[in-house]
């Protein structure tokens, strides 16, 4: 019998996004097969350091670290990948080393998501599940994201955006010009985060201030969107270089949109999987979510959702989620699961794309021979 691959989950981390992670490590963890994996939980704290040993997930949730899980830090050591555990008190005897074959990030947010990670993993010669360093960045920032799928030739919504710095001098100015360009309503958004944290919907100027300096309490850089009306629909995407798309979703949010309490506390969106679509709408929705999963230059898995005018037959893609959320009940695994991939399938395919894109990467020549 084959040794099993030991597969590192990475959640929590110093995001906003912090509790969403531990729900979807959570479910991640619980359907791998043991079999064929051995599970080892990492998990960040909100201050950045990283646990391992006894059960960090359960450390995490009650904000309380138990005497049987370490401290711990990842080697940058191409050839020898893994954890090293660290002492209680720096000088007081040796380190523990728990070697890696793979990792799963399962990070949302910031100091996650956005490749931070994801260059740490690549300096330590680890493959992992997920986007590379630059499709990470891309990605988490919504205005660079936007700016490459329009210069692939997707649609997407009007849009501006500014820095703080920006603001603090010309707040007059921009309230202004929003208005003008945008018009009311408009949804404001901090540029670097995800799950709708800092998200607000103004409908006037005073709103919209106020949105403004709660998006920057959050990102330095701040996006403000033209209202689109119509459906939110969302595809999830699998693959490398030759990606494949789902069938598309439809989210009917409870509240006025989907925002935080509506995608993780309030519990009463509706899923509908898979959306009522005309056939030839549904392949464009397929079409695009492809598309701009290798706009960013996107691996493994990602979300992507849009915007659809029914009266003017008009998709725009709104963005792509390169982690997104993977419970079991999440719109990415389910929509795959409507797809004929299930769940468990879905995480063997994706560390198998990990291990995949690692192999091929190893074949570059690292060093010029002229």
């Amino acid at each position: 019998m084959s040794e099993k691959l030991k597969v590192g989950v990475l959640f929590g981390g110093r995001s906003g996004e912090h509790e969403v992670s531990l729900r979807s490590a959570a479910s991640v963890m619980e359907a791998m097969d043991k079999a064929k994996y051995q599970v080892i939980p990492v998990g960040i704290t909100l201050e950045g350091r990283w646990l391992a040993g006894g059960d960090p997930l359960r450390a995490l949730r009650d904000k309380w670290i138990p005497g049987d899980s370490s401290f711990a830090t990842l080697v940058t050591d191409p050839l020898s990948p893994g954890l090293m555990l660290l002492p209680e008190r720096p000088g007081t005897g040796g380190a523990d080393f728990l070697p890696l074959d793979v990792v799963f990030p399962v990070l949302h947010g910031p100091y996650g998501e956005d490749g931070t990670v994801q260059g740490l993993l690549e300096l330590a010669g680890l493959p992992y599940v997920g986007a590379g360093v630059l499709a990470s960045a891309a990605g988490m920032d919504k205005v660079l994201m936007k700016l490459l799928f329009k210069h692939r030739g997707l649609p997407v919504g009007d849009f501006l955006y500014f820095y703080a710095t920006r603001w603090e001098e010309e707040k007059q100015a921009l309230l202004t010009g929003i208005e003008e360009k945008l018009g009311f309503p408009c949804f404001v958004k901090p540029s670097n985060l995800g799950s709708s944290v800092g998200v607000n919907k103004a409908r006037c100027p005073r709103t919209l201030e106020e949105a403004v300096e709660e998006a920057l309490l959050y990102d330095e850089k701040v996006v403000v969107e033209r209202f689109l009306p119509g459906r939110e629909i969302e595809c999830s995407v699998l693959g490398d270089q030759k990606p494949v798309s789902s069938v598309p979703g439809e989210v009917v949010p409870c509240n006025e949109f989907y925002d935080y309490r509506a995608k993780y506390i309030d519990d009463r969106s509706e899923l509908i999987i898979p959306a009522e679509l005309e056939p030839e709408v549904e392949e464009q929705f397929k079409d695009y979510a492809v598309r701009a999963f290798l706009a960013v230059e996107c691996s493994g898995l990602g979300r992507v959702d849009f915007f659809y005018s029914e009266a003017e037959r008009q998709i725009y893609v709104n963005e792509i989620n390169t982690i997104p959320g993977f419970t079991s009940i999440s719109m990415y695994p389910k929509l795959f699961e409507a797809s004929g991939i299930p769940y468990p399938e879905l995480i063997d395919r994706l560390v198998q794309i990990a291990l995949e894109r690692r192999r091929r990467r190893q074949q570059l020549r690292i060093a010029y021979q002229p």
